[in-house]
């Protein structure tokens, strides 16, 4: 059989964190979603899991374990830019590099053809450690037949493992325990719940009955280990940098002018990087002087962007600072790319073309013709009750919008009047409660309770709030009021 093997880095976000707070090593640490009490740990270190962090756990909840818990958050641009780089420091030593795009850190390389080029395996894989380290990195290198079985194993090792026979490398896939795989946190707790923690007993499972159960990624991981969900090595091409070049005519001093020619170049290269997925992060600009050779420079936005507007503001600042000793000849330019969010994939920067003016002058009609309470804006405010957050102000003119970058797109739909649902049974309650009817199916997973309670001074409340995950897609949100001592419907996420 052809080998391969598995280049993993342990908490790769966690070990980005660590490179930035070298003060933190030796101590629990934990890479959180972002700086909040209750936001989830996503990545924890050896000595945080032996105090009984894991992921998924809320902040709050880990530094209850582990006082001494250092905690910080990684962007996915630092972990994208990271990734990356060990993808070509990995080319070195195999062609056949694949990241994985599901987990960061993680690594499949081809060793197919190297059987000339190292004494063996082993001394090829101590090689691969002894670069990363060399980065600043800790890594696990495992070879052996499959993609699933390296990778379980390259999750429970702390060193260096080579298999010379298929069996024994199956064998210690399946001592795995699922707590050490890239599993669902709620999955994972289930089924724990039901003794199931290493990979040989998820395999004595029925792959249909977790389908049911625990939904598709549970299913995909039965299938990995048991075989049957087989996917080849797909190496990831070394992506070139975006490169473009002019030669002029005739000399030019001009820097206005020079800024021009250089948006001729750099709106192809900006659609091109928009095309891979990408957005500009840095720009190398090389340039041709008459009799002076040529004169580097280097710029970088304060974040990577496609605004066309943006980088060639930054690129004239840096032409006017520098005066030319000579006429520019020939210009070329590089681009580096980052992977882009959504927001950034666009060509140009959206620039709002309402008249506010306009839009005032309808509303004073409005007001003049209706009253003055006829336009109205809705504003949050603190109160304890959900249906009590929100207000109604008038609106007396119209301002720019500057939304904030959302963290989720869920939106939670409130209901003024909470409606009365139907009692579940009390042994259909959590697997076959029809709380929507039929149409929605029947309950698939719910989430809470969070509890709310207080108003003794006016009217006591006291509920149990529920996310209700229905099997055919409905999501909403209800709560059990104690005191009433019935379910009521408050709201729908869509």
């Amino acid at each position: 059989m052809d080998r391969m093997a598995c280049v993993s880095l342990p908490a790769f976000p966690l070990q980005i964190l660590l490179q930035r707070h070298p003060g933190w090593r030796g101590v629990p640490a934990a890479v959180v979603e972002d700086d909040r009490p209750h936001s989830p740990v996503v990545w924890v270190n050896e000595q945080a899991r032996r105090a009984g962090v894991l992921p998924g756990m809320r902040y709050a909840a880990a530094l209850a374990l582990a006082p001494a818990l250092r905690a910080g958050a990684v962007s996915p641009a630092q972990v994208y830019e990271h990734r990356d780089r060990l993808h070509v420091r990995l080319r070195r030593f195999t062609p056949d590099v694949e990241p994985s795009v599901e987990e960061p850190g993680v690594f499949w390389l081809g060793t197919a053809g190297l059987e000339r080029l190292h004494p063996s395996p082993a001394r090829w894989a101590e090689a691969i450690r002894a670069d990363l380290r060399e980065a600043g990195f800790h890594a696990v290198v495992v070879v052996g037949f499959t993609r699933f079985g390296t990778y379980a194993v390259a999750q429970a090792v702390r060193t260096t493992r080579v298999f010379d026979d298929p069996a024994d490398a199956q064998a210690a896939s399946m001592d795995v325990p699922l707590a050490r795989l890239a599993i669902d946190p709620g999955v994972r707790d289930a089924l724990r719940t039901l003794g199931v923690t290493t990979v040989s007993a998820l395999l004595r499972l029925p792959g249909a009955g977790l389908h049911e159960r625990f939904g598709r990624d549970a299913y995909r991981l039965h299938q990995a280990a048991a075989g049957t969900l087989w996917t080849p090595l797909r190496p990831w091409a070394e992506r070139m940098p975006v490169r473009r070049r002019l030669a002029l005519d005739a000399p030019e001093t001009d820097a206005a002018r020079c800024v021009f020619m250089l948006k001729r170049l750099l709106d192809p290269m900006l659609a091109e990087l928009a095309a891979r997925g990408e957005a500009l992060a840095g720009l190398h600009l090389r340039i041709g002087l008459e009799g002076h050779g040529w004169r580097d420079e280097w710029i970088r936005p304060a974040a990577p962007t496609l605004d066309p507007v943006q980088i060639l503001e930054l690129a004239r600042l840096r032409l006017e600072a520098s005066p030319l000793p000579a006429g520019i000849t020939d210009v070329e330019i590089v681009a580096t790319g980052l992977p882009a969010s959504p927001e950034q994939q666009r060509l140009f920067a959206e620039h709002p073309r309402r008249d506010l003016a306009a839009g005032n002058r309808a509303l004073a009609r409005l007001r003049a013709e209706l009253g003055e309470h006829a336009v109205v804006r809705a504003r949050l405010r603190d109160a304890h009750l959900p249906e009590a957050r929100v207000c109604w102000e008038p609106v007396t003119s119209l301002r720019r919008a500057r939304p904030a970058p959302a963290a989720r797109t869920l939106i939670r739909r409130i209901l003024t009047r909470p409606v009365p649902l139907p009692p579940p049974s009390r042994h259909l309650r959590d697997d076959g409660w029809l709380i929507l009817g039929v149409t929605h199916g029947a309950v698939a997973e719910l989430l809470g309770p969070y509890v709310l309670s207080g108003g003794w001074w006016r009217q006591e409340v006291d509920r149990a709030y529920h996310f209700v995950q229905a099997r055919r897609g409905a999501l909403i949100w209800v709560y059990y009021d104690r005191r009433r001592r019935r379910w009521f419907l408050h709201g729908q996420v869509e």
